[in-house]
C-alpha cells in the first residue's frame, strides 16, 4: 500500500542559556499559532515569517519539578515541555511503525540549539529517542497475544568527517565501516552491530553505552559530539505466526550534527578549503533537500546528489523515498544568534515541501532471503563466466566473492532465530548490567573525575573513581593501580592521584600539562569538590569529591563553556574585556561582541590541540588565538568589528601567517584527520599542497596608526610622530609623517596662508601632501632583521589603497615618500569629514620569499601638474560598527572636548562678523576713493596716508597673530588625541597579581591626569592667546580715537 505525503516540519524555540541571560540578550522570535517571526536586531523593520505543520514555544513561563523536569509554570503556560513533543512527533512515529511503514524523525539546527536535548534530553528530562524506546515496549506488553511475536534490533552509529563509527562495537574500527549498495536494501552500514532487545532497560543501557563510546571514539582527539552525526535505528518485527505474516517498520531517529558560525571571511580564501570532509554530510543534505524541493514544486532536476555524502546515502529512504519522516528544527530566539536561527528556520522551510512515498513492508523477511538467493546464483554464474573465458581480472573477481559471502551470510542471520538471537545478546546483558551496578556503588564510595563534554547530553557519561591509595593516570597502564585516558598532550604517566586520610591530592609528572580551575599546576596540589581539572590538551573533567563533602549542587553550571570561560578570564580576556576595555562593566554587551567572545571560548581549545597536533607530527608550528582588532579603530575613532583569529608561526625560521577562523577550523578538521591515520600507525606522506600546516609566505598586518585631518580645514602643516598599534593595542612601530595643505605646484603653504574660518574653502581647490618619512623602532625587525614593512593607506573616498615601496632590513627603515592629492571643489561635506575622520595607515611585515603589496594607482585621474585627484564623496553610512563608551573620567574628557569645539565654534562667529563689518568698512572706503572726498573736508588721499600706517598693518597683523594661535592650538589638540587613543587601547595585564594591577592603575591614572591637563593647556593657551589679540585691537582702538 502507497503513501504519498510530505515532510512534516516543527521548530522548537529554547530558552535563554546562561551566557545569553548574563549578557541581557533581547528575545528576537514571537510565535502565533505555528507561525513564527523573526526581526533583525539591528533593523527592526526588517521582519520574516515562516510557517510550519507544528511550533513549540520552550523559551519561557516553565518551572523544574521535584523530579528535575522542566513543566508549564501554570494553566495560562503555552510552554511546550518534552512530553509534548513527543505526544507530537514520536506517538507519531510510532504510530507508523506499527503500520509497518518504516518512519525517520531528523533533528537539525545550530550547536548549542537545543538540538540533542530535544533528541535525548538531560537527566531525568528524557528526550524523543528514550521516550520513544521506552513507550514501544510499553505498547508491546499491553499487546502481548500467543499468534504474535514482537522482535526490536537496536544499532547506534556516529558519521564524523565522513567515517562510519559503530558505537555499539567492542573492537576498533580503522578508517570506519564501509558504506554498501544492494539491490534488496539500498544502502547500508556493512557490519554495523544490531543487539536485540526485549526491555527499555536494556535500551537505556546501550544508549549510555553507545554515549561513552562516541566521547571516546576517536583514539587521541576531545572530538566533538556538534561536529558528528548520531543514527539510531530501531528495526521492529512484528510477526503473525498464524498467517506467517511479517511486518517490518526501521525507525531512524537521527540527531544530525549541528552547523558551526559563519563569518564573511569564512574559509573561501583557504586554497584547502575543499579539503576536509566535516561538513560533507550536512552540505550535501543541503543540496538533497533544495533538489526535492524543487521536485516537489514541479522543476525538472537533473540528479538528486545522494551519492555525495555518507549521511545522505544512509538518508535516502527518508528523504523523498521509502519513509514516513518528521523533521523538529531547533532555534536560538537571542539577538546573538540571528543568522543561524534564519538561516535554520529557512533550511526547515525547504524540507517541509519534500514529498516522501511509503509503503507498508509486509514479508520482507520471505521476498529479502529469494531476492539474496536470486542475486547469489547470479554471481556465481558471473565467476564461472570469468574463469572460463581465461581472462586474470583479479579485482573484479574478488569483489564478487566478497558479494557473495556478504549474502550468505545476511541469508544465515536472517534464518537464525529470534530466541537464539535473545540468547546470544544475554551473556553481553548480564555482564553489562554488572558493571553498571558496581558503577553505582562506587559513585556512592569514591571521590571521581567526571567528564565534560562540549555537548551538554554527553557530559558525565564518564568517570574516572579515585580509589583509596596511589592512582596513576595516562596512556600506558603499566602500573599497579592505573587509568587509562587517551588524548592529546596526555603522558604514558601524567598525573598521580592520591586517596588517603579523607584528603585527594594530584601531583603532575614531569612536564604534564594540567589545569584547575584555569591556572596551569606544575606541583602538588589538594583537589576541593567541583574542581575544574583538564588534563593535556582539552581533556576536561569535574572533580566530584568524597561523598561527605558533597551536597545537592546542581553540577549543570560546570559546562564546556563555564571550563573555557574561566580559561580566557584568568589571561585577562573575558566578556566584559571585550565590551568594555575601560574597566566598567556593560549593562547590555553588544550581541556582536558577546558572539566574538564566544568564538574565542570555543577555538581556544582547538587552538590548542592543533598544537599537540604540530608537536606530535613534528610539524614546527605554534598557534596563537588573538582577536583581530581588538583596539583599533576605523577612521572616526569608532571601534571595528572584532573578529577571532589565529596567529601561525613557524619556530625555525619565524615566518609568520594570520588565519582567519573559518580558515583555521578548516585546516584543524585536516590536521585531526591526517593525525588519526597517525595514530592508527599508518606511514602518513602529506605532498606540500595538501599539507594542512603549509601555506605561501604572504605579508602580515602588523598594526594601525591615525593621522587626524581637522588640520587641512584651516590650511595647517601637520608634522606628526604617531605609534602604530597591533590588534592588541600594543605598540609596533613609530611613524613620522607630515600632511602638508600647498599650492597645485606643491610648494607648501605659508602662515599667510592659514584660515581662521574653513567655509572660506567652499567651491575651491584644495592641495596637500602626505609626507611619509621614516618608521622607527621596529618590532617586525627587532624579531628577524631579514624582514621588510610597507605602509598602506586610503585617501577620503579614493576607490584604491596607497603603498610605499618596500623596505627592508632595516628597524628605522627610511620611506621618504610624497604624494600630493588634489580636490577640484571642497565641498561642505568634505569639510565635515576632514573635521572628526582620520588618515588611516596601515602597516605591512613582509618575510623572506614575500613579495610586496602591489602600489598600482589602478585607473586614478591626475591633474595637469601630476596630483592625484580624489574629489570627495560621501560613503554610505557604515555597517557592523561597534561603540563603546569609555569610563566616568574618559567621559569627563570628551565633556570637555565637547564644550571647548562649542568655544571654538562661537570664535569663529565672532570672526566671521569682524569679517562681514571688514566687508563693509572696504566697500564705504572704495566709494570714498571715487569720491575723492572724504567728510571733514579733507582729500582721501591725505587720510590714507595717515591711516595707512596703523590701521592697515594691524589688521592684517591681528588675523596672522590668529592664525598663529589656531596652528598652536591644533597643534596640542593632536597630542591631546593621540593621548586618548592611547587610553583606549591600554588594556590591564594578564598576569592576576595585586602589585601588577595596582601599577597599572597608577599609571592609568596618571595617563587620565595628563590628558585631563592637555585638554585644560589647550583651552587656557588658546583663551589667552585670542584674549591677548581682543585687547591688542581694544588699544588700538582707544589709541586711534584718542589720536583722532
Amino acid at each position: 500500500m502507497l503513501s504519498a505525503d510530505s515532510v512534516k516540519v516543527a521548530v522548537r524555540v529554547r530558552p535563554f542559556n546562561q551566557m545569553e541571560k548574563d549578557a541581557r540578550s533581547h528575545c528576537i522570535i514571537s510565535m502565533f499559532l505555528n507561525s513564527i517571526t523573526i526581526c533583525d536586531p539591528r533593523n527592526r523593520n526588517n521582519v520574516k515569517s515562516f510557517t510550519f505543520d507544528l511550533a513549540y514555544w520552550s523559551h519561557s513561563a516553565f518551572i523544574k519539578n521535584d523530579e528535575g523536569i522542566l513543566i508549564p509554570d501554570g494553566p495560562t503556560s503555552r510552554y511546550a515541555d518534552q512530553r509534548r513533543v513527543f505526544d507530537d512527533l514520536g506517538q507519531e512515529v510510532l504510530k507508523n511503525a506499527w503500520k509497518g511503514y518504516n518512519a525517520t524523525l531528523l533533528a537539525y539546527g545550530q550547536t548549542g540549539s537545543g538540538k540533542s536535548y530535544s533528541m535525548i534530553g538531560y537527566g531525568p528530562d528524557r528526550g524523543i529517542i528514550p521516550l520513544t524506546c521506552h513507550e514501544l515496549f510499553k505498547a508491546i506488553q499491553q499487546n502481548q497475544e500467543l499468534d504474535k511475536q514482537y522482535q526490536i534490533y537496536f544499532s547506534m552509529l556516529e558519521i564524523y568527517n565522513e567515517k562510519v563509527i559503530d558505537l555499539l562495537s567492542k573492537s576498533k574500527q580503522p578508517g570506519g565501516l564501509k558504506v554498501r549498495e544492494s539491490p534488496q536494501r539500498g544502502f547500508y552500514v556493512e557490519d554495523l552491530t544490531s543487539v536485540p532487545c526485549e526491555s527499555y532497560q536494556q535500551v537505556e543501557q546501550l544508549l549510555k553505552e553507545g554515549n561513552k563510546k562516541r566521547i571516546t571514539a576517536s583514539t587521541n582527539i576531545n572530538m566533538s559530539s556538534s561536529r558528528s552525526h548520531m543514527i539510531i535505528t530501531v528495526r521492529f518485527k512484528q510477526v503473525f505466526l498464524k498467517d506467517n505474516l511479517t511486518k517490518q517498520s526501521d525507525i531512524n531517529l537521527v540527531d544530525l550534527a549541528g552547523s558551526e558560525r559563519q563569518r564573511a571571511s569564512g574559509s573561501e580564501g583557504d586554497r584547502l578549503r575543499e579539503g576536509s570532509a566535516i561538513n560533507l554530510s550536512l552540505t550535501t543534505l543541503g543540496n538533497v533537500i533544495s533538489a526535492l524541493a524543487e521536485i516537489a514544486m514541479g522543476k525538472k532536476v537533473p540528479h538528486v546528489p545522494y551519492r555525495n555524502s555518507t549521511l545522505t546515502k544512509l538518508l535516502q529512504s527518508a528523504l523523498g523515498g521509502n519513509s514516513k519522516t518528521v523533521m523538529i528544527a531547533t532555534v536560538s530566539p537571542a539577538d546573538i544568534c540571528y543568522e543561524e536561527t534564519l538561516s535554520t528556520l529557512r533550511y526547515a522551510e525547504r524540507t517541509k515541501n519534500i514529498q516522501n512515498k511509503a509503503v507498508i513492508n509486509e514479508n520482507p523477511t520471505e521476498q529479502l532471503i529469494q531476492e539474496l538467493k536470486a542475486e547469489n546464483f547470479k554471481l556465481r554464474s558471473t565467476i564461472t563466466k570469468i574463469r572460463n573465458s581465461g581472462q586474470r581480472v583479479e579485482e573484479e573477481t574478488k569483489e564478487l566473492r566478497r558479494a557473495l559471502a556478504e549474502n550468505e551470510l545476511e541469508m544465515a542471520e536472517i534464518q537464525t532465530s529470534w530466541e537464539q538471537c535473545l540468547e546470544r545478546a544475554q551473556k553481553e546483558w548480564e555482564q553489562q548490567y554488572q558493571t553498571l551496578t558496581q558503577e553505582r556503588q562506587m559513585t556512592q564510595t569514591f571521590p571521581y573525575l567526571s567528564n565534560v563534554n562540549v555537548d551538554p547530553q554527553l557530559s558525565a557519561f564518564i568517570k574516572l573513581f579515585i580509589r583509596d591509595g596511589e592512582t596513576v593516570i595516562g596512556q600506558s597502564s603499566n602500573f599497579s593501580h592505573a587509568i587509562v585516558i587517551k588524548g592529546l598532550g596526555i603522558a604514558d604517566k601524567h598525573v598521580t592521584i592520591t586517596n588517603r586520610d579523607n584528603k585527594v591530592t594530584l601531583e603532575p609528572h614531569g612536564q604534564a600539562k594540567v589545569t584547575i580551575n584555569g591556572v596551569t599546576v606544575l606541583s602538588k596540589v589538594q583537589l576541593r569538590h567541583l574542581d575544574r581539572v583538564i588534563l593535556g590538551s582539552n581533556s576536561t573533567y569535574l572533580y566530584v569529591g568524597l561523598p561527605q563533602e558533597r551536597n545537592a549542587e546542581d553540577l549543570s553550571k560546570y559546562d564546556y563553556d563555564f571550563f573555557q570561560s574561566e580559561l580566557a578570564a584568568v589571561e585577562g580576556f573575558d566578556r566584559d574585556a571585550l565590551g568594555k576595555r575601560q574597566g566598567r562593566l556593560a549593562e547590555k554587551v553588544n550581541p556582536s561582541v558577546l558572539a566574538v567572545f564566544l568564538d574565542y571560548i570555543r577555538v581556544k581549545p582547538m587552538v590548542a590541540e592543533a598544537n599537540q597536533i604540530s608537536k606530535e607530527l613534528n610539524k614546527d608550528l605554534k598557534f596563537e588565538l588573538e582577536v583581530k582588532n581588538l583596539a583599533l579603530t576605523d577612521s572616526r575613532g569608532h571601534d571595528l568589528v572584532k573578529e577571532v583569529m589565529v596567529k601561525v608561526t613557524n619556530i625555525l625560521t619565524q615566518q609568520v601567517w594570520i588565519w582567519s577562523r573559518a580558515k583555521f577550523v578548516n585546516r584543524k578538521f585536516i590536521m585531526e584527520d591526517i593525525y588519526q591515520r597517525f595514530v592508527d600507525g599508518e606511514k602518513i606522506s602529506v605532498d606540500r599542497e595538501t599539507d594542512p600546516f603549509w601555506d605561501p609566505i604572504e605579508a602580515v598586518h602588523l598594526g594601525t596608526a591615525y593621522v587626524w585631518l581637522q588640520s587641512l580645514n584651516y590650511c595647517i602643516t601637520l608634522e606628526e610622530h604617531v605609534e602604530f598599534h597591533n590588534s592588541q593595542g600594543e605598540e609596533e612601530a613609530i611613524l613620522q609623517m607630515n600632511l602638508v595643505p600647498c599650492s597645485p605646484t606643491g610648494q607648501p603653504l605659508g602662515e599667510d596662508g592659514i584660515l581662521i574660518d574653513p567655509t572660506e574653502l567652499l567651491g575651491q581647490r584644495l592641495d596637500f601632501q602626505v609626507q611619509i618619512i621614516q618608521c622607527l623602532g621596529i618590532k617586525w625587525l627587532k624579531q628577524n632583521i631579514k624582514r621588510g614593512i610597507q605602509i598602506r593607506y586610503h585617501v577620503l573616498s579614493h576607490p584604491h589603497p596607497f603603498h610605499t615601496k618596500p623596505v627592508w632590513n632595516n628597524v628605522n627603515a627610511r620611506v621618504d615618500q610624497v604624494m600630493q592629492f588634489t580636490v577640484k571643489s571642497v565641498s561642505q561635506e568634505l569639510l565635515s569629514y576632514l573635521q572628526n575622520h582620520a588618515l588611516v595607515l596601515d602597516l605591512w611585515g613582509l618575510q623572506e620569499d614575500c613579495v610586496g603589496i602591489s602600489s598600482s594607482f589602478g585607473d586614478a585621474e591626475l591633474t595637469d601638474e601630476g596630483s592625484i585627484i580624489i574629489d570627495y564623496v560621501k560613503p554610505p553610512a557604515p555597517s557592523r560598527v561597534l561603540q563603546e563608551t569609555g569610563d566616568n573620567q574618559l567621559s569627563e574628557l570628551y565633556v570637555k572636548l565637547s564644550k571647548l569645539e562649542q568655544e571654538i565654534e562661537l570664535l569663529r562667529d565672532v570672526n566671521r562678523t569682524l569679517r562681514r563689518d571688514n566687508v563693509t568698512l572696504k566697500d564705504t572706503l572704495k566709494r570714498m576713493m571715487n569720491d575723492g572726498t572724504n567728510p571733514d573736508g579733507k582729500s582721501f588721499h591725505h587720510s590714507n596716508i595717515q591711516a595707512s600706517g596703523s590701521k592697515g598693518t594691524h589688521k592684517a597683523s591681528y588675523e596672522v597673530e590668529f592664525a598663529k594661535a589656531l596652528k598652536r592650538f591644533y597643534q596640542s589638540m593632536n597630542q591631546v588625541r593621540s593621548q586618548l587613543q592611547g587610553l583606549r587601547r591600554h588594556r590591564a595585564p594578564d598576569e592576576a597579581s595585586v602589585d601588577l594591577l595596582q601599577l597599572y592603575l597608577d599609571k592609568q591614572t596618571w595617563a587620565i591626569k595628563n590628558v585631563g591637563d592637555s585638554f585644560e593647556m589647550s583651552m587656557n593657551t588658546l583663551k589667552n592667546d585670542v584674549s591677548l589679540i581682543v585687547k591688542k585691537k581694544k588699544e588700538q582702538s582707544l589709541w586711534s580715537s584718542v589720536t583722532k
